[in-house]
């Protein structure tokens, strides 16, 4: 008949016998056990929670002492080497005597370490009474197959008052250094206090500096700024002055060009007015001498003087000629010579060119006059 076998998490069933197998161990589940072939046995996987007390142990200096001090152990099952010793270790034992064996091993090795150390080391160092104790502890439970989870001191005491002598020197200690402390706090903290105000006074002057350079920066670069606006206004009102002058001198130029076009028109039209006057005086003198020369060789034929008359008319023409073709010559020249005087004085200031006005306005005057006086006087030398 088969039986199943069935376990919780926290113990482990060990199944043996059927032949010398080795044995089976499972955590947690279930196994089958052949009844009469085969035997199962159970171990608790439980952490176990011991009160170590070690009473009265002499110090390393012979001071005795009582030490209290709770560790955690467990079966450890994760590992099979470690199952199997505390399978061989303790299988059909009871739980509680499973503590006493893992008590007693703890407490031996506290006590040891115990008469290795000072008063002042287990009492001021508690942590590391307890890591001394955790490592050699757990290097021989590991070989019954129990892990050490934990280990702590709760409690060191002793009968004689020697820990409470120890806290009042410590209490006295401490109340010496806690006042030379403060003293050098308060010493340290008026130096402090000095360095800093002295680390301000720095800053405030160095900012002060900084300040002041970038003043004295600012308005170098500002001056600079300013002499390089003013050259450029300057540089402005300058070309602005020689624009306006050239544009002036331009404008000027022009209007002295269109008073030289003017007087050169004028001139034109004096000449046009002088041709005009030396063919009404052909037409007035000539022709009529002409005609008259005519009449008086043909008046000298009929009164029979006709040689005197003849040679008179032919003078008096020859001379009519003359004063015509001279007096035209003189007026043309006197014509060209104003158009050059005129051309080269219209190139000078207003007042000249005003003058110059002035003279060409009366001068076709003075000509028709001569002009008048002249053929007057022709008249009355013919008649």
């Amino acid at each position: 008949m088969v039986f199943f076998e069935v376990c919780g998490p926290s113990e482990v069933i060990v199944v043996s016998g059927c032949g010398g197998a080795k044995p089976r161990y499972i955590t947690g589940g279930r196994a089958f056990v052949w009844p009469l072939v085969q035997q199962s046995d159970r171990i608790s996987l439980t952490t176990m929670t011991l009160i170590i007390e070690s009473r009265q142990v002499y110090t390393q200096l012979g001071v005795a002492i009582n030490v209290t001090g709770i560790a955690q152990v467990k079966v450890h099952g994760q590992n099979k080497e470690m199952l199997e010793a505390a399978c061989q270790q303790f299988l059909g034992k009871s739980d509680t005597e499973i503590e006493s064996i893992a008590k007693e091993t703890l407490e031996g090795h506290q006590r040891a370490i115990m008469g290795n150390m000072t008063v002042e080391e287990i009492y001021q160092d508690r942590t590391k009474f307890s890591q001394h104790v955790f490592e050699v502890a757990s290097s021989d439970l590991i070989n019954m197959g129990i892990s050490v989870v934990s280990y702590t001191i709760t409690d060191v005491s002793d009968d004689e008052g020697y820990l409470a002598s120890l806290g009042r020197s410590r209490t006295s200690q401490v109340v010496r250094d806690a006042r030379i402390g403060e003293a050098e706090a308060t010493k340290d903290a008026d130096i402090k206090k000095s360095l800093a105000e002295e680390v301000t006074m720095r800053s405030k002057y160095f900012n002060d500096i900084e300040i002041a350079k970038a003043a004295r920066e600012f308005e170098l670069k500002r001056a600079a700024y300013d002499i390089d606006i003013n050259t450029a206004q300057a540089r402005a009102n300058l070309a602005y002055s020689l624009q306006e002058a050239t544009t002036k001198q331009r404008i000027k130029e022009e209007q002295m060009q269109i008073l030289v076009v003017e007087r050169s028109q004028q001139i034109a039209l004096q000449e046009q007015e002088i041709m005009r006057r030396e063919k009404e005086l052909e037409a007035q003198i000539r022709r009529p001498a002409e005609a008259e020369k005519y009449r008086l060789e043909k008046l000298a034929v009929a009164n029979g003087i006709e040689a005197i008359l003849r040679a008179e008319a032919i003078a008096e023409s020859i001379k009519l000629k003359g004063d015509a073709e001279a007096f035209a010559i003189e007026a043309k020249a006197k014509a060209e010579a104003e158009q050059m005087a005129k051309k080269a004085d219209a190139w000078k200031e207003y007042k000249e060119a005003a003058m110059v006005d002035m003279v060409l306005d009366v001068l076709p005057k003075v000509k028709l006059l001569d002009c008048s006086a002249r053929r007057e006087t022709r008249s009355l030398s013919v008649s």
